[in-house]
């Protein structure tokens, strides 16, 4: 049976959803969403600067416009084709990078096992629609801890190196985890965390029986 503190190596093989990508620093993610920002704001003051200097007649521009009747009459704004919003996952949301926080799928963070710390990209379409993806996954350690329940809250956390770590609800169910089951987490390895991401349950029963 496993030591419940014994870290343990990241596997070469283990799955990470989405691109891949190098292992980031929680410093590097920091650098990499403030470049994102600075990126965004650079884009805004070209697309202001064309609008300034367009000789294009008024008609030219209801394409590039959508009209809204408020109370005090017409608004021009522009129209929404999508937007790309870079952030930091914080174990249950995503933290963008306009300061807002968008609750991130707890099915799609579980199966891509998501760590606090992740830097992560969400596009918005034209319909509204919100899709995630991995783009930086912080550097991690695995650990292996024991499983519990809240008796009042009902929240899921690991006991794991001297921490408590929370767990997503939806990530135990699916690996069909109950209290006392040993459960093998991944978490930031240079960074504090509140949360974990969970990698695989060691049923309690299959170790007695060894």
């Amino acid at each position: 049976m496993m030591n419940r503190d014994e870290e343990l190596e990241p596997d070469a093989d283990s799955e990470i959803i989405g691109e891949e990508v190098e292992a980031l620093s929680a410093n590097d993610t920091r650098i990499a969403l403030a470049k994102r920002v600075i990126s965004q704001l650079r884009d805004q003051l070209e697309n202001l600067e064309h609008l300034l200097d367009s000789e294009a007649e008024p008609q030219d521009f209801e394409s590039l416009v959508l009209r809204q009747t408020t109370e005090d009459g017409d608004v021009c704004s522009p129209t929404f084709s999508g937007r790309s919003i870079d952030g930091v996952f914080d174990g249950d949301n995503m933290v963008g990078e306009d300061g807002r926080k968008y609750l991130v799928p707890p099915n799609y963070a579980s199966k891509s096992k998501l760590v606090e710390g992740d830097l992560l990209r969400l596009t918005i379409n034209s319909l509204g629609k919100f899709v995630f993806k991995q783009k930086g996954p912080i550097e991690r350690n695995r650990l292996v801890g024991m499983l519990t329940q809240d008796d009042i809250t009902g929240d899921w956390k690991v006991s794991a190196a001297g921490n408590n770590y929370r767990l997503l609800p939806a990530a135990v169910s699916f690996h069909k985890g109950e209290s006392g089951d040993d459960a093998v987490i991944l978490v930031p390895k240079n960074a504090p965390s509140h949360w974990a991401a969970l990698e695989n349950i060691i049923k309690q029963k299959e170790t007695e029986q060894w």
